[in-house]
Order: structure tokens, then C-alpha cells, then sequence
């Protein structure tokens, strides 16, 4: 049997390592955050900014809002193929929430970089 890989087709293996692995770094980034504010004693505006100043966490953060961009797409077409069933609501409900996705990554850079 001949695999084509270059086509840009999903299948189910690829969406479900692709949910596994986003969710992982999500609740990674998750736990770091929830420690980082646990741990530290008096939480100020500094510390808060300090903190994001730092180019790992930079880059922590951009990877964690690409991998909540990747998971809510994966998740919206799951939940819009299995239960809207008009062809045209799916596809304007899809790239709605697609876009909104999109904009949600947008602003967090804004905001991260703005910094």
C-alpha cells in the first residue's frame, strides 16, 4: 500500500497524538504557573513582570497559546462534525470559532511582547 504524505488531510492518529501532546504542554505550563504563584511570597507587579521578561518563559508561553490554538481546532471540528449537521452552520460556525482561535493567539503575543 502506498501512503501519500504530502496531502493535508487529517486522520485520526494524527488528531489524537496531536490532542495528547498539546494537552500535556498545556497542563505543563499550567503547573508552572499554579507553582510559580504558590511559591512565591508576595506576588507584585515586579515579580509578575519579571518573570514574563525572561525569554524562556517567552517562549514557553508562545509555544503554550500555538499548542491551545492547535487543540481548540482539533476539538471544534470533533464537537462541529458529530453534532451540527447542516453542511453551511458547520462551516460559518467553524471558521468563526477558527478565527477567534486565531485572534486569541494574536493578543497574547500582543500582550506578551508588550511586556
Amino acid at each position: 500500500m502506498v501512503l501519500n504524505q504530502a496531502t493535508l488531510k487529517r486522520d485520526g492518529v494524527q488528531d489524537y497524538v496531536s490532542l495528547r501532546a498539546t494537552a500535556l504542554i498545556i497542563a505543563a505550563y499550567a503547573v508552572f504557573i499554579v507553582g510559580y504563584l504558590a511559591l512565591t511570597p508576595e506576588l507584585t507587579y515586579e515579580a509578575w513582570t519579571g518573570l514574563f521578561d525572561n525569554l524562556a518563559m517567552k517562549a514557553a508561553t508562545i509555544i503554550t497559546l500555538v499548542c491551545i490554538m492547535v487543540h481548540t481546532r482539533i476539538g471544534l471540528w470533533q464537537v462541529l462534525t458529530d453534532y451540527v449537521k447542516c453542511s453551511t452552520m458547520r462551516s460559518v460556525l467553524g471558521f468563526v470559532l477558527n478565527l477567534m482561535a486565531l485572534a486569541y493567539v494574536a493578543v497574547g503575543l500582543f500582550v506578551l511582547w508588550g511586556v
